[in-house]
């Protein structure tokens, strides 16, 4: 039963299993959660992603032993809370929900400067990457907000 629970919560209500682009269907999934947080306070919606980070910790940690193999691409929770983090405190409306999501994908795939972070074993190394993608999305989205908007 906990395998179940750990396969269902690390993949993304199995998003993860998606035959195309899993990384993007676990984003859209993270963007779905964000629909739901999004009128919650700053603190309320920053504890719910930092629990879903470590939860994503553990059940990734899970799944990449239940499976075999070294940083599954069904394991999507990743990013979920990247997504989760892209969108912090970003102001509401659709074309800021595009740009994030957009911006996050690049990030996530090309992972510039944040190579390294693939390396640290089990679920944490899993997690960094997507965690650090979101931050460098959010501080673009809010940068460019800041200077352009």
């Amino acid at each position: 039963m906990i395998r179940q629970i750990a396969i269902f919560i690390s993949t993304g209500a199995y998003s993860g299993f998606s035959p195309i682009a899993p990384g993007t269907a676990g984003s859209a999934v993270g963007l779905l959660i964000y629909f739901f947080l999004v009128d919650c306070s700053p603190l309320l919606y920053l504890a719910i992603t930092v629990a879903i980070f470590l939860i994503g910790v553990q059940t990734a940690t899970m799944t990449e032993s239940y499976l075999n193999k070294k940083d599954p691409g069904e394991v999507v929770i990743d990013e979920i809370a990247g997504m989760l983090i892209t969108m912090f405190m970003i102001p509401k409306g659709w074309e800021y929900v595009l740009a994030g999501f957009v911006l996050f994908r690049i990030l996530d795939v090309i992972k510039p400067f944040i190579k390294w972070a693939e390396k640290i074993k089990s679920g944490w190394g899993i997690m960094l990457d997507d965690v650090l993608a979101g931050i460098m999305a959010n501080l673009i989205l809010h940068g460019t907000i800041l200077f352009f908007v």
